[in-house]
């Protein structure tokens, strides 16, 4: 929706609610778009980051394929004679 700043200003109230409820609000000066109105991401707590860790890292732990050891992998990469393979 775009909406000039002179009409903003009496339904800002009214913009900013659809803007909360993710709307795309573009507000133009003289026909050429000048701000986005965008709702504010709240910033998570220290419990719910760690929450969020925790479970990306028992994600990430079902999908670990086991192999060779960073400290060893370069050796898949090479042949007993030290060339490429």
């Amino acid at each position: 929706m775009r909406v000039s700043v002179t009409e903003a200003k009496g339904q800002l109230t009214e913009l900013v609610r659809r803007a909360e409820a993710g709307e795309d609000i573009v507000l133009t000066r003289h026909g050429h778009a000048a701000v986005r109105l965008v709702p504010v991401m709240a910033v998570p707590d220290r419990a719910t980051r760690r929450v969020l860790m925790e479970a990306a890292r028992d994600a990430a732990a079902g999908k670990a394929l086991l192999g060779a050891s960073a400290a060893r992998s370069q050796d898949d990469l090479y042949g007993d004679d030290g060339l490429p393979r």
